[in-house]
Formats: C-alpha cells, sequence, structure tokens
C-alpha cells in the first residue's frame, strides 16, 4: 500500500488523536484508525495519510473531447489517471467500480505505483499535450495532483480535473495555480444532492464561480437520468444559473445509461436532450449532447 502524509489536514485534538481532513467540502472529522468519506485518506497516529498516492487504478491516452471538453485544446490527447475512492456515494455512477470499489467492503488500493515524475514523462512520450485527473473524485487524492500538475507545467503540458466539484476552499487555494481547465458536475438541484449525492449543490456551484473568476477554464456537464434530473424546468435552472456566470461556459449534457444501484430507470431519449439543447441554448453560447 502506498502512503504518503497528507497536506490538506489538521489536528484538532492530540490527546483524541482526532484530525481532520481540509481537501473536500465535508471536512471530515477522522478518528484514530478511521478514514474519512472517500475511504483513502485516513488517519495513522493522528497524522492523515493518503492511502492512494501515486497509485493510478486507471491509465489511459484519450481525445480530450471524451473527457469532456469541447473548447478546450480540441482533437488533442491528454493522459488520464485516476485511483480508486470518491467523496460522493452516487447510485447511478458511471464509474463505480473505480470510485465505490472501497466502500463495497473491498479494502484493497488496487492499482500501480507511479510517480509524477512517470505520469509526466508518459504523457510525453505518448504525444498528449495535456494530463487529466479523471475516472474518480481527483480532490481526493490533490497532494499527489498537485506534485504531478507542477511538474506537467514546467514541462510545457496543462493539466484538467474532472470533478464533482466538492471542493474546499483551501483545494481550490492549493491546485488554482497549476489548473488549466474544469469540467465540474453540475448533478442537479438542492435536493437531488442532498438525496442522491450526500452533498450541498451550492458547495459546486461556488466552485464554479471560484474558476471563471481566476480565469480557469471551465465547462460544466449535467448527467440526464429519466425520472430523477430530467424535468425541462430543473434543467432550466441550471443553464441560467451557468449563464449568469459566463455565456461562454460549455455545457454538456450526457445520456444516462442504467448503471450500478440505478437499474431501474431506461435510457435517456435523445429527445429529452434534444429539447434540453434547445432550451440551454436561450442562456449560453454553447451546448452539447455526450454519450450518444
Amino acid at each position: 500500500m502506498v502512503e504518503k502524509e497528507c497536506i490538506l489536514y489538521e489536528v484538532k485534538d492530540k490527546n483524541k488523536k482526532l484530525v481532520r481532513c481540509l481537501a473536500c467540502s465535508h471536512k471530515c472529522l477522522v478518528s484514530e484508525g478511521d478514514v474519512g468519506i472517500c475511504g483513502v485518506r485516513k488517519n495513522v497516529d493522528s497524522k492523515l495519510m493518503l492511502l492512494v498516492y501515486g497509485k493510478m487504478v486507471a491509465v489511459h491516452v484519450d481525445l480530450i473531447e471524451k473527457k469532456p471538453f469541447s473548447d478546450f485544446l480540441p482533437g488533442s490527447r491528454v493522459y488520464s489517471v485516476g485511483s480508486v475512492g470518491c467523496n460522493f456515494s452516487c447510485d447511478f455512477c458511471q464509474n463505480f467500480d473505480i470510485s465505490q470499489v472501497i466502500k463495497s467492503g473491498d479494502d484493497r488500493i488496487l492499482g500501480q505505483e507511479m510517480s509524477a515524475e512517470d505520469v509526466v514523462e508518459q504523457a510525453l512520450s505518448l504525444r498528449c499535450k495535456s494530463i487529466a485527473y479523471t475516472y474518480n473524485e481527483p480532490v481526493i487524492f490533490i497532494e499527489f495532483v498537485r506534485d504531478v500538475a507542477k511538474l506537467a507545467k514546467s514541462r510545457g503540458l496543462k493539466n484538467v480535473m474532472v470533478s464533482n466539484g466538492y471542493w474546499s476552499r483551501e483545494s481550490f487555494d492549493f491546485i488554482k495555480d497549476y489548473v488549466n481547465a474544469v469540467n465540474i458536475d453540475l448533478k442537479g438541484d438542492s435536493e437531488f444532492y442532498i438525496k442522491y449525492c450526500g452533498g450541498r449543490v451550492e458547495v459546486v456551484k461556488d466552485l464554479i464561480k471560484w474558476c471563471c473568476e481566476f480565469g480557469i477554464h471551465v465547462e460544466v456537464t449535467t448527467l440526464v437520468i429519466p425520472g430523477m434530473n430530467d424535468s425541462i424546468e430543473g434543467l432550466e435552472e441550471i443553464a441560467k444559473f451557468l449563464g449568469g456566470i459566463d455565456k461562454g461556459i460549455v455545457w454538456h449534457l450526457s445520456r444516462f445509461f442504467p448503471m450500478y444501484k440505478v437499474l431501474d430507470k431506461g435510457v435517456t431519449p435523445v429527445s429529452i436532450l434534444e429539447r434540453a439543447k434547445e432550451m440551454g441554448e436561450k442562456y449560453l453560447n454553447k451546448v452539447c449532447i455526450g454519450n450518444v
């Protein structure tokens, strides 16, 4: 198992050996021997240890459009890496075999060991223009992301993060100077986040604003799930919110396929995505349909 002491945490009670993780907005209070919600940040003798530092379970070369990014380095190759674990527990997760594996009772830390230098050299040798931190939620292994991203920047590579957006302000400030683009999931309204994700939508909206204000390229993805978040009224609220920040934000409407614990919903009808696209174009310059 690969372990390295986290940077984003604080000791709350030395006597009780309590530490608080600062990587995401859950800000878990972690007791001795326990892990946070993500499953990969563990309190070991009052030190928060990152169990997946340099432990990549998914490594691929993709086209940037697959992340998806429409208006960032179009047509280019991106070196994509991810670990196990996630700070959300979405029943409809499309990458559940990576993100939720620890929560399923399998506490093994799967993956190959890679240093920051390994990741960057691989990206360069495979003629990629960027590195994507993706597949699972990258903020839970933010210390490794920063080490890779800092080196990548010095070697002329761009850094992109594909995220659920549930960052803390501490994480944003920790990584912002090294990130060129983000694709952030905006999954639904407040009720949807509480019921299905275990989080608060306001946190995600704040991150979208912070990234835009700092000058990071932002694209947003909504996985449209029949009977759960597919009402045109609900989708219009998302479009209005994004357009109110920047009409140039690209909005990706992604088609849902039954997955993980949500097997009773059908595949998203293309007609719903087309209606949502037409509506979204009233507020945003570009709306894309994906996964079709």
